[in-house]
């Protein structure tokens, strides 16, 4: 099954194509500038025309506000950008260039010592497309300096441990990228839904996981939380789908039918999540998912966007370049 597309048959936003365009050319002239210096100012320029493809900034439409209820949003709309999925592929793949590049410049500060990193937390009922973001916004990225890591039920080792064990073990390292497919969030929402803990257990880990992201902050490591809405109907035909395609077998599991059916619950023990946990240094975003070319089009421009506003430069030589080519040709 095709991704669900509500506004095919649609032209084209003839704005959105204009406006990658010259981020194409200012892209160029980045690639042709004289200094590496203005290079950098080139790309910064031509990440922020990018941005201008959007009606209002997806970090400020969709991040988490104590009145909003989860439950209520509509997994189907697209906030904030009025093109169709088309214009939404074409941004994502100047973006993803555009995240590779930031990338090996957040590894190699990383690499000279620098503690930058960070952390994507991606969270979303079954089937709400969190690892097609994986694989289409890092699509250009390099495996060196990327690290992905899915959290399920723990087990073995993992139950001998504090929860945040586990977590603490796949973090970034200096200069990395680190997506958690399910995360330390698991390990409130699963005991409150499903009472395998009792209340005393799991309420104060909201507390917990909050001084716990803020270190990571302060310690250099950016954070982006996000939760990809996905409706009840939407999810229903990616699970049809799974039962008519042998290709997607194994991604069924009765497991998800159980959820599913807890589907009100589940909702209730996540929005007290995101009024516990969506904080100043690490809020929450609640992507609608329905479209999945809209939800890899937000979660690039999030990630784009963090790493830019590092304003990172290139780590300067540290030895005598002059005497370093004359040791090479003596050799």
């Amino acid at each position: 099954m095709a991704d669900k597309d509500s506004k095919k048959g649609e032209a084209k936003n003839p704005a959105i194509a204009k406006t990658l365009n010259k981020v194409e050319e200012r892209l160029d002239m980045g690639e042709r500038s004289d200094s590496v210096a203005e290079g950098l100012a080139n790309v910064a320029k031509a990440s922020e025309l990018l941005s201008s493809v959007w009606t209002l900034p997806p970090g400020q439409l969709l991040r988490f506000h104590h009145d909003t209820k989860v439950a209520e949003l509509d997994g189907d709309s697209t906030p904030g950008f009025d093109g169709n999925k088309e214009d939404a592929e074409r941004f994502i793949g100047i973006s993803s260039a555009e995240i590779a590049r930031y990338q090996r410049l957040m590894y190699a500060n990383g690499v000279k010592g620098s503690r930058r990193r960070l952390l994507i937390v991606l969270q979303g009922m079954d089937a709400s497309g969190k690892g097609g973001i994986v694989r289409h916004v890092f699509s250009q990225g390099d495996p060196m300096g990327m690290h992905y890591h899915g959290f399920g039920a723990p087990k073995g080792e993992e139950l001998d441990h504090d929860y945040l064990w586990r977590i603490k073990r796949e973090l970034p390292k200096n200069g990395w990228i680190a997506i958690f497919d399910r995360s330390q969030y698991e390990d409130v929402v699963m005991p409150h839904v499903h009472r395998t803990y009792p209340e005393e257990v799991w309420r104060p880990r909201y507390d917990e996981i909050n001084r716990f992201e803020l270190q990571l902050v302060s310690d250099g490591c950016a954070i982006i939380k996000i939760f990809l809405v996905v409706s009840k109907e939407e999810q229903k035909r990616h699970f049809l789908s799974r039962l008519d395609d042998p290709t997607k077998y194994w991604k069924f599991d009765p497991s998800d039918l159980e959820a599913r059916e807890r589907w009100d619950d589940y909702m209730d023990a996540w929005q007290e999540v995101f009024v516990k946990t969506s904080t100043e240094q690490a809020p929450w975003y609640l992507v609608p998912a329905d479209n999945r070319w809209y939800s890899r089009a937000v979660v690039s421009e999030l990630l784009r966007n963090t790493l830019k506003n590092m304003n990172m430069i290139w780590p300067p030589l540290e030895v005598d370049a002059d005497e370093m080519r004359r040791r090479l040709n003596d050799m």
